[in-house]
């Protein structure tokens, strides 16, 4: 059953190797084009602080030092509501790259990368964002996510619609609040 399920009660759970991220982890790969340069939108990538404005799953992150910080996300009640690592940045080339991974007794093991290229014809900037993780739970945990409809591809991809939204226009236009129809405005039917 273990096998089926692609659980191995022998090993703890974590990402000790690359190795680990491939076999047990889920894999992301999103770009996007937005009209601003590549250093306009590296400098606040690389300020940490921001990236909750642009990621609805992120709670908070905190930096304690130029590589350092910890992260705090939003996660279905089933695993508690919440989850919590701290990050260091390994790779920062400024105004083109800066990568990640997770430190050690992590809740949810990552890596990734966010990449700023110009966009050819002047065109603005292709930001790349390139992302692994392993889910608590393992494979049962991808798959309760997905019933619950936490997709990571299409999670990523609105992040980065809110970002161009952001970066082109200076906010990320939202209906929340608004009134519409037989709606009291918080997003949901009044019976």
């Amino acid at each position: 059953m273990y096998r089926a399920l692609g659980l191995n009660s022998a090993t703890a759970e974590g990402a000790a190797t690359p190795r680990d991220f491939y076999e047990r982890g889920v894999h992301v790969e999103v770009a996007m084009t937005i009209n601003q340069a590549p250093w306009e939108l590296y400098k606040f990538w690389r300020q940490l602080e921001n990236l909750p404005k642009i990621m609805s799953h992120l709670e908070s992150v905190v930096t304690s030092d130029a590589t350092r910080s910890h992260w705090i996300a939003k996660a279905p009640s089933i695993a508690g509501g919440k989850v919590e690592w701290d990050a260091e940045i390994i790779n920062d080339e400024p105004n083109a790259l800066i990568a990640w991974r997770s430190l050690p007794n992590a809740d949810v093991d990552n890596a990734g990368s966010v990449r700023f290229v110009p966009a050819p014809g002047d065109r603005g900037t292709e930001v790349n964002v390139v992302m692994d993780y392993i889910p608590p739970a393992g494979v049962v945990g991808k798959w309760v996510a997905r019933l619950l409809g936490d997709d990571p591809q299409t999670q990523i991809t609105e992040d980065l619609r809110r970002f161009k939204r952001i970066m082109e226009t200076g906010e990320a236009a939202t209906t929340q609040g608004q009134p519409r129809g037989d709606c009291g405005g918080c997003g949901s039917r009044e019976d």
